[in-house]
């Protein structure tokens, strides 16, 4: 990709991200040189809003409410969780890229804290009704499935279409997360962008 797609203060520009989105397109640094790579999965992860489903054993733990549960209050901040691994792909210019979407609604945090400590937490970028599940983080057990649950939840009540999580894994799929062809999630972005709804 050209530098154009930055800009002078270093991160990709918002325009660009939300075409690349819109487009079923998806950004990640290749390495910490700030070298990016552009992805469109086929197949794609995506869990069907009405298909989400909770394991007993968590099930059993959200009923203690062990955390608090805040939305957009430490965007920055759990992107430095998601990114605190020994082998990540949210460089600098990624984290600054989102915090430049945060700054303009379209990228959200759902954090789990307790006793003033972010436990864990997830983020994504909200275009339309779909919304793209960039990556989430524990410090604590269970934050971030409870983090996910509080997503969902948000996402039915706000009538969203899509929530796309890019790759499925076996953690996911105890959520029901599934693949579909990329062509089948086109479909299904075209249709989630015409809705009128905001997270």
């Amino acid at each position: 990709m050209s530098e154009s797609i930055f800009t002078d203060e270093g991160y990709i520009r918002p325009a660009v991200l939300i075409a690349a989105y819109r487009g079923g397109m998806f950004p990640m640094a290749m390495d910490l040189r700030g070298d990016i790579g552009w992805f469109s999965p086929d197949p794609r992860g995506v869990i069907p809003l009405d298909e989400f489903h909770i394991p007993h054993g968590l099930k059993r733990a959200l009923k203690k409410e062990i955390f608090e549960i805040r939305m957009d209050s430490a965007f920055s901040e759990v992107v430095d969780g998601c990114a605190d691994r020994e082998t990540t792909w949210i460089s600098p210019e990624i984290k600054a890229s989102y915090e430049k979407l945060f700054e303009l609604g379209y990228a959200h945090s759902v954090e789990c804290w307790r006793e003033g400590s972010l436990c864990g937490g997830l983020y994504g970028i909200s275009i339309g009704g779909a919304f793209f599940g960039e990556s989430m983080f524990s410090r604590e057990t269970d934050a971030s499935k409870f983090a996910l649950v509080a997503l969902v939840n948000r996402l039915r009540e706000g009538k969203f279409q899509l929530l796309d999580t890019q790759w499925s894994t076996q953690h996911l799929s105890r959520f029901g997360c599934r693949e579909i062809r990329r062509c089948e999630y086109l479909e299904q972005l075209g249709r989630a962008l015409l809705v009128d709804t905001h997270f």
